[in-house]
């Protein structure tokens, strides 16, 4: 696990024994003057601290040393820490955290509603927050702040651009920026390799999908405007609710009469059997994904965490709507 500190550059004077006359000193002089100039010079432009970052809160966030203690109110901020390899000094993570399974073993702050006392007691050089509850955790950020910890609140990315985005924010605020920048390089070959293939699928094959993240009797599903709704359309899918904004509770009249060609869950975490259920639902049996049995349950964190991840969502989304297509 490589930390990144401060490059300091020495440059080592090479000074002859020559016989003294003012004028060779006062060229030494000028030639020590210029080396140390220099070297502060190289210093300056190698380190990565201290370093502003303005946040999604547009406050200007001043970091000034290479964080050595992180905590983490969000389990997206720790997954992108681990993708670029700063998780050794992530030492706080949510009741949510899963992933990696190193973070089992990090000390959990609380869940929705985090320990204040607990957080300053693992003295964190950095807390990265989330906008998403940015609002709702005003008073406790603040309350770190008053404590001398430095607070980044990281951007709530409603799309890959802003994932990117976040990453890099992170990769800078950890001295982590080549690491954020070969990750996301990596993640945008995945996606177009992806987009390639979904490339392939014509106008006639091209399938309708259902996705719902809870189960009956309270259906909520994706619509336009969400990580999901981006994901099918990057698949060459049709969103049966892409009409609606954002998530939304579904009635299943609507989507009986949709008629979806595959149904997608993402709630196999909690929910035991979540394609026995679907399938086995009063009033479905006529839905052409019921009838071909194209049920499948997919992670929520695959889909949901704005990390480095989200590409694996994407990838399992696509052999689960087009097995033949991207199943190798």
């Amino acid at each position: 696990m490589k930390k990144l500190y401060s490059l300091l550059v020495l440059l080592f004077l090479v000074t002859g024994i020559m016989a003294g006359c003012g004028t060779n000193e006062a060229q030494e002089n000028n030639t020590n003057e210029g080396n140390t100039n220099t070297d502060q010079a190289e210093k300056s432009e190698n380190s990565a601290f201290p370093v502003t970052i303005t946040d999604a809160l547009d406050k200007d966030v001043t970091i000034e040393n290479d964080p050595e203690k992180i905590v983490t109110l969000i389990p997206s901020n720790t997954e992108i820490l681990f993708a670029l390899g700063a998780g050794e000094e992530v030492v706080g993570v949510t009741d949510f955290d899963n992933y990696p399974e190193e973070t089992a073993d990090i000390e959990k702050i609380g869940g929705m509603e985090f320990n204040i006392e607990k957080i300053i007691s693992l003295k964190p050089d950095l807390v990265l927050a989330h906008a998403s509850s940015a609002s709702t955790a005003e008073a406790g950020l603040q309350q770190l702040r008053d404590a001398g910890i430095t607070v980044l609140v990281v951007n709530d990315d409603t799309s890959f651009e802003e994932v990117y985005k976040s990453m890099e924010m992170i990769g800078k605020a950890t001295g982590e920026t080549e690491a954020a920048e070969t990750t996301i390089a990596d993640m945008k070959k995945r996606l177009e390799d992806i987009k390639a293939k979904a490339e392939t699928i014509s106008e006639d094959q091209q399938k309708n999908v259902f996705v719902e993240v809870s189960p009956a009797p309270e259906i909520y599903s994706p619509g336009k405007n969400t990580f999901m709704d981006d994901m099918l359309t990057l698949i060459n899918a049709k969103n049966v609710t892409h009409d609606q904004e954002g998530w939304n509770q579904i009635d299943q009249e609507a989507i009986i009469e949709a008629n979806p060609d595959v149904i997608i869950t993402t709630y196999g975490y909690y929910s035991e059997k979540p394609v026995e259920q679907v399938l086995s639902r009063d009033g479905w049996q006529d839905v052409t994904a019921i009838t071909d049995e194209q049920v499948v349950d997919v992670h929520s964190d695959l889909v949901t965490r704005s990390g480095p991840r989200l590409v694996e969502g994407v990838e399992e989304l696509a052999k689960a709507v087009y097995p033949d297509v991207f199943t190798e």
